[in-house]
């Protein structure tokens, strides 16, 4: 069995938006919790963005997952 994808949002940058890394990989900068569904939709992972925000798989940098600017 593989081991689950290390999901990591760092925070906000000053320009809006957040980093995301899975695994060590930059995936994109997401701007809200639909992006970051959809990065993670590619990366192999199927979540709404509604399961997101209380995720263990996802270690939140920072801030929470209700900010993004």
């Amino acid at each position: 069995m593989a081991s689950p994808l290390r999901v990591v949002v760092a925070p906000p940058s000053s320009s809006g938006g957040r980093r995301v890394r899975v695994d060590g990989e930059i995936l994109g900068l997401a701007h809200s919790l639909r992006d970051l569904a959809e990065f993670l939709r590619r990366a192999g992972l199927e979540l709404e963005p509604e399961e997101l925000p209380g995720s263990p798989l996802i270690d939140w940098r920072g801030v929470g997952p209700e900010v993004w600017t």
